[in-house]
């Protein structure tokens, strides 16, 4: 498959795998995941433009491939989806980005192994899309995948706030989105629909009120977002050295 793929300046090779925890908290991690979204959007995080649902789905997806590139393994597998899949993706929404085939590589076409954890999860969003094209289809699988991973789920897509994501949601899985009227989190609602589809209950207790277990299912999911947190700590990190150069 053809991309338009531009030669570049190429990136800072992508981070050494070492520990999960080493690499998601290095400075080299945090530099490259802001590097890869200017360059897919010519902007920086913080400054995104969502007015349009087009703009919003840029930067959804640009958050996406951005916060996955900063973790260990090939950025397909990450995203959840085939490298020709990854690179029509970036063909189609980011046109003009020049990217280095180090950080998306043209090779090994073949899908990952499925996941019977993502697949299920995959394919409840992909029976509620609100949305045609491949737009909705690239994002079932991207979400179902970044789902897998420990933290929010608005986190681990690389999203500014929990907004975003029910933004994300309800446009493009509406039927779904709007079954969630008391804003459980989007992880603990997913699993709650796959097993009332099965026709399994999830918890025995009849007023979620009364459950000990609530916070896992409404618990408070604001704060500061993985991307922001790390540009946050580059900028404090690069004014303390430049002070330490003045003084």
């Amino acid at each position: 498959m053809a991309t338009s793929m531009q030669a570049a300046t190429p990136l800072a090779p992508p981070v050494p795998s070492h520990g999960h925890d080493e690499l998601i908290t290095s400075d080299n991690a945090r530099r490259y995941g802001r590097e890869i979204y200017r360059l897919l959007t010519g902007s920086d995080p913080a400054d995104a433009n969502i007015d349009t649902d087009h703009s919003f789905d840029r930067h959804v997806i640009a958050a996406i491939l951005a916060v996955s590139a900063m973790e260990q393994g090939m950025l397909a597998e990450r995203v959840g989806l085939s490298t020709v899949e990854l690179i029509a993706l970036v063909a189609q929404f980011f046109p003009s980005a020049a990217l280095d085939s180090s950080w998306l590589p043209v090779t090994g076409a073949a899908a990952a192994p499925d996941d019977d954890e993502v697949a299920m999860v995959r394919d409840l969003l992909l029976a509620q899309r609100s949305t045609k094209g491949d737009i909705s289809r690239w994002l079932a699988a991207m979400v179902a995948r970044r789902a897998m991973e420990p933290n929010h789920l608005w986190e681990d897509l690389g999203l500014r706030e929990r907004s975003e994501l029910t933004r994300l949601l309800m446009r493009h899985f509406a039927p779904l989105a709007s079954r969630n009227t008391r804003n459980m989190r989007w992880k603990r609602f997913f699993y709650r629909m796959l097993c009332e589809d099965d026709g399994f209950v999830m918890c025995t207790t009849p007023v979620c009120t009364q459950c000990n277990d609530f916070d896992q299912c409404f618990g408070d999911e604001s704060g500061e977002s993985r991307m922001a947190e790390r540009r946050r700590q580059v900028a404090l990190q690069e004014a303390a050295e430049s002070a330490a150069v003045i003084a």
